[in-house]
């Protein structure tokens, strides 16, 4: 059955009232959302933004700017006179990954480094060549990689030490907002896990990494369930009886918001960067190494891998290739042999093979390949990225019966669903939802606030089927793309 967004008027709407924030890739977010799950018509605010880059791998964003974003949000969606003192919760996710330092009084000594920042990629280097990390990722569930803590507090005490040594604590951009916003940095059990220095199983900080990463464990702050928000606090009249839920990452809220609730669900995440989630009761056995297995709650693991450049990578060729206006039917069009090879990597790969240094490859490339085809070849790139972590998936995974894709690549061209179905060999059901992540942080609050209250349906489209005819095709060019990474991005 397929449905469609429903938003709902605000004398409509089933208290108790959420309001969820979603800090993203390019744009703050946040709207009113009421007990179903269903956004509240005309609620709803977003603030572009852009991480500042530089082709030394920089990738970072100022975080008083998105601070003053989440205000912006925040005046937005409260002021209407009728909300009165509905809203019994504020709850936020943001990108995973991110890394502030602060001083003692919660001042920011650095800008907020992105998950895309690779500067620390010599630090990766060292700290493999120092620790075991099957070891390490078999604890906490996470490789050594540029978007981690460890090697990215490594690479500052190399470079900056006086900075470090000013460092009273080490936030997440979530944090930092909200210490801004009410004075506690409330960190979710999920945003501490993606600093990859917890253990999976105990839910403890791991010592040998803290260690190497020349961290006190009181620099970080404790991780928290959603079932552990803070008190409500003086400030906007609408808020005035609202608790302040645990900071979560995107990642944990996508699956949720896309209705990937159990291990028989994977999302295909499509924003500007992407993922294949599932949700495991537990921690994933046999964990593959090429993997992560993040701990979002006492009970709960993520297992998945994190795909830096998909909407990235769209927008990229959007704006640097002159494509023509029909773009779609470039994605429509049969697959082909003359088609370049692409190894989308702008900004890095993380799963599965973790070269934080790679960059984008393009191959086969001749005088009559015109700008659709770099396009299609592109977009192919990056469904092989996904099959590659869907392959490292299967093992611990067993049990998945559908791939739903969410997200702005999958909402503004669904024709590559097609594309990445036939990759992937299996069918993959389009999750229409817009805000499908905002959805699930508004879920994830609901959930403590009013777990009686049943949800509202996700809003689907088109289940997409793999075609037999073009089987063959694609595993030829899976070949060459596995080929081609050995040869020029493979650490």
């Amino acid at each position: 059955m397929t449905h469609f967004d429903d938003d709902v008027a605000l004398d409509r709407a089933l208290d108790p009232l959420v309001l969820a924030l979603d800090i993203g890739s390019t744009a703050t977010r946040g709207g009113v959302h009421d007990a179903s799950g269903r956004r509240v018509h005309g609620l709803q605010h977003k603030v572009p933004h852009a991480f500042t880059v530089a082709p030394d791998g920089t990738s970072v964003i100022d975080p008083d700017q998105v601070t003053a974003e989440v205000e912006q949000v925040l005046d937005a969606v409260t002021g209407d006179p009728r909300l009165g003192t509905r809203i019994a919760g504020v709850a936020m996710d943001t990108f995973a990954a991110s890394l502030i330092g602060v001083d003692a009084a919660g001042r920011a000594l650095t800008p907020c480094f992105t998950y895309a920042d690779s500067r620390s990629s010599a630090a990766v280097t060292a700290l493999r060549e120092q620790l075991d990390e099957h070891a390490v990722q078999q604890r906490t569930g996470t490789r050594l990689h540029t978007s981690y803590h460890a090697p990215r507090l490594r690479w500052l005490a190399e470079t900056q030490p006086r900075l470090v040594a000013q460092a009273a604590a080490w936030w997440s951009l979530g944090e930092y907002v909200f210490a801004r916003l009410i004075g506690q940095p409330l960190a979710g059990t999920s945003t501490v896990a993606w600093t990859g220095l917890l253990d999976r199983r105990t839910g403890a900080l791991d010592a040998e990494l803290l260690a190497a990463a020349g961290l006190e464990p009181g620099q970080l702050s404790p991780p928290r369930d959603m079932d552990q928000p803070a008190p409500a606090t003086a400030g906007r009249p609408a808020l005035v009886r609202a608790v302040w839920f645990p900071v979560i990452t995107d990642g944990f809220a996508s699956n949720i918001g896309s209705g990937a609730l159990d291990a028989t669900v994977l999302t295909a995440a499509t924003a500007t960067s992407g993922a294949l989630r599932v949700l495991l009761d537990g921690p994933a056995d046999p964990l593959p190494f090429g993997l992560w297995n993040y701990r979002v709650a006492a009970d709960r693991t993520l297992l998945g891998g994190a795909i830096n450049d998909v909407g990235r990578a769209v927008s990229w060729a959007q704006s640097t290739l002159r494509l023509s206006p029909g773009i779609a039917a470039a994605l429509s069009a049969a697959p082909s042999d003359a088609t370049p090879l692409v190894l989308p990597y702008l900004t890095g790969e993380r799963a599965p093979g973790w070269a934080g240094g790679a960059r984008a490859v393009f191959g086969g490339v001749s005088a009559a390949t015109d700008a659709d085809s770099l396009f299609r070849g592109m977009a192919e790139g990056v469904a092989m990225t996904y099959a590659r972590v869907a392959d490292e998936l299967r093992p611990a995974a067993s049990r998945i019966i559908e791939v739903a894709a969410a997200g702005r690549v999958s909402n503004d061209l669904p024709e590559w669903l097609q594309v990445l179905a036939d990759v992937l060999g299996r069918p993959v059901t389009h999750v229409t939802r817009r805000r499908a992540t905002q959805r699930g942080t508004a879920l994830l609050a609901l959930d403590v606030l009013a777990p009686g209250v049943p949800r509202a349906p996700r809003a689907t489209g088109a289940t997409y089927e793999p075609r037999s005819a073009h089987a063959e095709h694609y595993a030829v060019r899976r070949e060459r793309f596995a080929e081609a990474y050995e040869v020029l991005v493979k650490p």
